[in-house]
């Protein structure tokens, strides 16, 4: 007992002393041994020996039953009493053993690739503190078990690497999904762990105080006691604390953003507009127009209708929501998102926010933003004065701002006096004038009345207009047909107009965004010679009153002069627009009569005749003869033509005159009809019309396909007929018209698509037409212009004398003129001219055209 005391005594001073013997019968002797050693044990009971050590009691436990004294008296022969020698180096046996069990453990899960269960993990847990515990001590093991157990941190080391980066199950389409994400994110952690390296030194302490606690929280992939996929889903409380975590986390979020969030001081560009100015084509100012129409109205005098039809139909909650709307938002977001496209939803204190401080951009920061600022606003203004806000700023169409520029340009009146039915009409407007301006479409018209009629019911549905006022309107309020607050009276109208158009559509500018103004628009328009145009028409018209005045009356003047480059120099639109709201120089209405020959006589040379069924197609020339006498029957190669009643189609001459075997170039020279007719049932009608519509004519505007359209059945404008003609001028190539040909907005350039010029016909064909059209301009005129000066040009009427044509080019410029006479209060049927188109030798239209180009050389 005094040598087991002073064996535990040189233990707690940290020499190393024997705790535990092994006793092994060999042949008919004893032999003790040192744990875990088996000196002097055969090789093979050593090894089976070892494999499962039976726990051994303490020695205290073995005092108590009187089995102590000899093992702790026991020397290095085992013989009792004898004190064991002290070394510092040899650990508890009972851990030898389970190491070895330990190590044996792994190296057989590694040899068969097995995952070590929950028991195995356990025992290296218990192996880790023991470690930890003996490395706070001082203590150290014998270099033997030392090996070993850096053998056994690496095995386990390994397995933790290999359990960590193996994804959720190899085989998955999720784990190959996320296998090029792994590898991109792989090094991004390693730098993330060195940066971080002196941050988890300083933690690491802290850290394994609170591991017991933070294992217990922590989630076990694959779950244990679950089969299948469910081993990999959250369990529900993860679903829970996941899902009132997110709320928390989007609840902050907000809560940062609304306070990081500031109304901004200044207004928007959008509050702020600009006229539009046009430019006359050597750069000087040539109209500012007044197209952002803004008066700014109190709301004490906007009456109730019409601030609660806007209400009705935009937001009838404005007065108790808080300035947003959930639902409107989401729907929004979805479809802006979600599918590629941008749907409304906003509130009035959103529409407002976005018409004064943010720009008009369909994005989902632009709405967030927009959603913050409506917040703060509505907690800093009162309702009144964001609606009023509201009213003053909205875009009513028709280059209108603003509830009180909406009710003149529509109607006529201030707001003061609209009634509920007029108001819901602009109310209806804010939902896009585009495609709610009744006065622009028939399907506008259609929307416009059943959201008037909607917007209505809706005010009755909120208690704001009584069941028996509503039973009152029934009629649709039709508004004024164009904006009274535009014209101005003078020519310069129907420039603007043409510009504005062409500006659109070159340069992809909505007509909302060209309403906001701020543009700079370079016409081509020519100050001079659109001052010469003028004139010559003001001096017909005084001449056609002094000859007929009621025939004057309806008198109807279109003209139009074309660069051969495409660039309209020169229109004549009408005597007033404020009068007369289309443009003449542009309207299609009259048939173009044998002004129309040139392009029959261009398709002829350009393909060819057939004469004959299944003959192949002959060219001919200028001096190809056709019959020019008057009554002639037109014939096909199958056969005389018949018309739906059942006779032959004839053609005629101007005053039936017969001109006998003619060729096509003094045909064209001279106006006679007969060989023309002819000739386009020998060339065929189609390619009659591919080649005018390649020359500049419009589709819309070619009549049909029988005998009368060679004889100019079609009804061009004057501008398409200068612009065909000015094809042969420029050598068979034909660039579109255009009339703008630069746009910048506040001093940027706005990209704009110019027409690309192309070969209409070939150039032999363009020189033939282009000389017959000398010479009928100079049979027709001679001695007006020059010998030297280049200048064709041709006569057009047609068969019922409701139309005089006077078309030709000088110095590169082509020039159109029509004078028609039309009663637009009774129909839109052209009337004969009685006379005030004037003689075949000396007509209106060629006065007008000469007088547009004086001088001709």
């Amino acid at each position: 007992m005094r040598l087991g005391n002073q064996g535990a005594r040189s233990r707690a001073n940290g020499s190393r002393a024997i705790t535990r013997a092994s006793t092994t019968e060999c042949g008919g002797g004893t032999v003790v041994t040192e744990a875990g050693q088996g000196e002097g044990v055969p090789e093979e009971r050593r090894r089976s020996h070892g494999r499962r050590a039976a726990p051994k009691r303490s020695w205290r436990d073995r005092r108590q039953h009187g089995e102590g004294d000899a093992e702790a008296d026991a020397g290095p022969s085992g013989t009792p009493g004898e004190p064991a020698a002290p070394d510092s180096r040899s650990p508890d046996a009972t851990m030898q053993l389970k190491v070895d069990d330990l190590r044996r453990a792994v190296e057989q899960l590694d040899r068969s690739g097995a995952r070590p269960d929950e028991t195995m993990q356990l025992k290296v847990d218990d192996l880790r503190k023991a470690v930890e515990e003996m490395d706070r001590s001082g203590a150290r093991p014998d270099e033997t078990m030392q090996l070993r157990v850096d053998d056994l941190r690496r095995s386990v080391n390994r397995q933790a690497q290999e359990a960590a980066s193996a994804p959720a199950g190899p085989s998955t389409a999720l784990g190959r999904l996320l296998a090029p994400l792994l590898a991109f994110l792989r090094p991004l952690t390693a730098r993330v762990a060195v940066l971080l390296a002196p941050a988890l030194a300083f933690l690491a302490p802290y850290a394994r105080k609170v591991e017991p606690y933070a294992r217990k929280l922590k989630p076990q992939y694959p779950r244990p006691g679950r089969t299948g996929w469910r081993r990999w889903m959250p369990s529900w409380r993860q679903w829970i604390g996941g899902f009132f975590g997110a709320i928390g986390l989007t609840g902050l979020f907000l809560v940062v953003a609304y306070a990081a969030t500031d109304i901004p001081d200044n207004l928007n560009s959008y509050a702020t507009q600009q006229d539009n100015v046009y430019f006359w084509s050597d750069g000087t100012p040539m109209a500012r127009t007044g197209w952002v129409q803004r008066q700014a109205m109190p709301l004490k005098d906007i009456p109730e209708d019409v601030r609660w039809a806007v209400l009705a139909a935009e937001n009838e909650s404005f007065y108790t929501d808080p300035g947003i709307s959930m639902k409107g938002i989401a729907r929004a977001l979805y479809r802006t998102v979600g599918e590629g496209d941008t749907e409304g939803g906003s509130t009035i204190t959103q529409q407002y926010v976005k018409n004064v401080y943010l720009t008009q951009n369909q994005t989902v920061s632009r709405k967030f933003t927009e959603a913050m600022i409506s917040l703060k606003l509505d907690n800093r203004m009162s309702k009144d004065q964001i609606l009023e806000g509201y009213l003053n700023t909205s875009w009513f169409g028709r280059g209108t701002y603003g509830i009180q520029r909406a009710s003149q340009a529509y109607y006529g009146k201030d707001v003061s006096k609209l009634n509920a039915s007029q108001a819901a009409m602009l109310a209806g407007l804010l939902k896009g004038a585009g495609l709610y301006d009744p006065t622009l479409s028939a399907a506008n018209h259609k929307r416009a009345v059943e959201r008037w009629s909607w917007i209505l019911d809706r005010m009755v549905k909120i208690g704001k207009l009584s069941p028996e006022e509503r039973a009152t309107y029934t009629k649709f309020p039709e508004p004024l047909k164009t904006n009274p607050l535009y014209d101005t009276g003078e020519q310069s109208d129907y420039l603007v107009e043409l510009a504005t158009q062409y500006a659109k559509k070159a340069g992809h500018i909505s007509d909302k965004d060209f309403d906001l103004g701020g543009y700079q628009i370079y016409t081509t328009f020519d100050k001079k010679r659109e001052t010469a145009l003028t004139g010559a028409v003001a001096k017909a018209r005084k001449a056609a009153v002094k000859q007929d005045p009621d025939a004057a009356k309806t008198a109807h003047y279109g003209a139009s002069s074309v660069a051969t480059d495409g660039r309209i120099l020169a229109v004549y639109g009408g005597a007033d627009h404020r009068k007369q709201g289309f443009n003449e120089s542009n309207a299609s209405t009259v048939p173009a009569g044998s002004a129309f020959q040139p392009f029959v006589y261009a398709a002829g040379l350009e393909y060819g005749i057939v004469k004959e069924r299944d003959a192949p197609r002959e060219l001919i020339t200028p001096e190809t003869l056709y019959d020019g006498n008057d009554g002639i029957a037109v014939s096909t190669p199958e056969g005389p033509y018949w018309d739906r009643s059942g006779r032959k189609v004839v053609s005629h001459n101007d005053g039936n005159a017969s001109y006998g075997q003619i060729s096509l170039a003094t045909a064209l020279a001279r106006s006679v009809n007969t060989p023309f007719m002819q000739l386009g049932m020998d060339t065929g009608l189609d390619k009659v019309k591919r080649t005018a519509e390649a020359a500049g004519l419009l589709s819309s505007s070619m009549g049909p396909q029988v005998p009368a359209l060679s004889l100019g059945s079609s009804t061009p404008s004057a501008i398409r007929m200068a612009s065909g003609y000015a094809t042969f001028a420029a050598g068979g190539e034909h660039t579109e018209p255009y009339s703008v040909r630069r746009i910048t907005r506040n001093g940027a350039e706005v990209h704009l698509v110019k027409p690309a010029q192309r070969r209409a016909v070939s150039s032999e064909v363009a020189g033939q037409v282009q000389q017959a059209l000398t010479q009928s301009f100079t049979i027709g005129h001679p001695g007006a212009a020059s010998a030297s000066a280049t200048v064709s040009g041709k006569a057009g009427t047609d068969q019922d004398d409701t139309a005089s044509w006077y078309v030709g080019t000088a110095k590169s410029v082509s020039t159109a003129v029509v004078v028609y006479r039309m009663d637009l209060t009774k129909s839109l049927e052209p009337l004969p001219l009685k006379g005030i188109g004037g003689t075949a030798a000396n007509s209106a239209a060629y006065g007008i055209w000469s007088g547009a180009l004086d001088p001709l050389g």
